[in-house]
């Protein structure tokens, strides 16, 4: 079953729930999955999908930072809620050791050396790593690892 065919299922299975927050949220992302087809005249693979669901996780993160700076408990418990429904059809993050291990392979796949080579190397990990980890965190053991 497709990521796309399984947020159909989830989303006709929350209509009948009458889970309206869970309901909001798949709409939102079916809807932002729809838009990207549109804008680019695609159909989305799994990998863009779930490039999609990476976005909007990262988004919300940012939006709870900001609203607990400011001092809005509720918006940010909302976003929350959002986050836990998002990351089911994610897949299962992986450890930081996993992540490092990845990294070891990839430079002895490469054969990474220096700064110049990150490039190739984020190349290699990317298709790996993508939703599974955050890109930022990779990306600094990445740099930490050639610098």
């Amino acid at each position: 079953m497709t990521l796309i065919e399984r947020l159909k299922d989830e989303q006709k299975a929350a209509m009948k729930a009458k889970d309206k927050p869970r309901l909001g949220t798949i709409r939102l992302v079916m809807a932002a999955i729809k838009q990207r087809e549109v804008d680019e005249k695609i159909t989305l693979s799994e990998d863009d999908v779930l490039a999609v669901l990476t976005k909007m996780v990262k988004q919300r993160r940012d939006s709870v930072a900001q609203f607990e700076a400011a001092g809005r408990q509720d918006l940010a418990d909302a976003e929350l809620a959002e986050i836990t429904v998002l990351e089911e059809f994610m897949p299962q993050p992986l450890t930081d050791d996993e992540v490092a291990a990845l990294l070891d392979e990839a430079i002895a796949a490469t054969g990474a050396a220096s700064m110049q080579d990150m490039g190739k190397l984020m190349g290699v990990l990317k298709p790996q790593v993508q939703g599974r980890a955050d890109m930022g965190k990779v990306s600094q053991l990445v740099k930490a690892k050639l610098g």
